[in-house]
């Protein structure tokens, strides 16, 4: 598996996997298709974000994660987002990104990262706590953009 920083070519992967995911719900607030050019904004929309993903020596991208400046945050913390390919999760994708994204964090000089977890979503809340985040917040009763009311649950990650 190589893991490499993402660039513009590689909007169209990512949004392709993170759209089968979406499709598939239970996981990511996100609830509509995601395009290239949905993707390529959000590279280009921080100054303070990494975005790193993760493909097979074929260059099949099996995942991908980044994180950037929010407004909800202090300028010590960036928000993370992660995707693995459908069928592929369990497998040190994320491990493996997490340990280029948490580099890139510090070199952006962060000193915190916090994870945004829908509570239903059992696998990200597992993974991010495996990373060692710890859980600091929630938000009930969260309304996604077709409607459906989730809570969500913030963990921190001190770099």
């Amino acid at each position: 598996m190589i893991i490499r920083r993402a660039g513009t070519l590689d909007a169209s992967n990512m949004a392709t996997l993170l759209s089968e995911i979406i499709e598939i719900g239970g996981t990511t607030a996100l609830t509509g298709a995601v395009s290239a050019a949905d993707v390529q904004e959000w590279m280009d929309g921080s100054k303070r974000a990494a975005w790193h993903i993760a493909e097979t020596d074929d260059g099949e991208l099996v995942g991908f994660q980044w994180i950037e400046e929010v407004t909800a945050l202090p300028p010590e913390a960036a928000e993370i987002a992660t995707f693995v390919k459908v069928g592929q999760t369990g497998l040190g994708i994320g491990s493996k990104l997490f340990a280029a994204t948490k580099a890139a964090a510090e070199e952006l000089g962060y000193e915190w990262i916090r994870a945004n977890i829908r509570a239903d979503n059992e696998g990200g809340l597992t993974y991010y706590q495996s990373r060692g985040f710890e859980n600091y917040g929630r938000i009930d009763g969260y309304r996604m953009g077709d409607g459906q009311i989730v809570d969500k649950v913030l963990k921190r990650y001190n770099l």
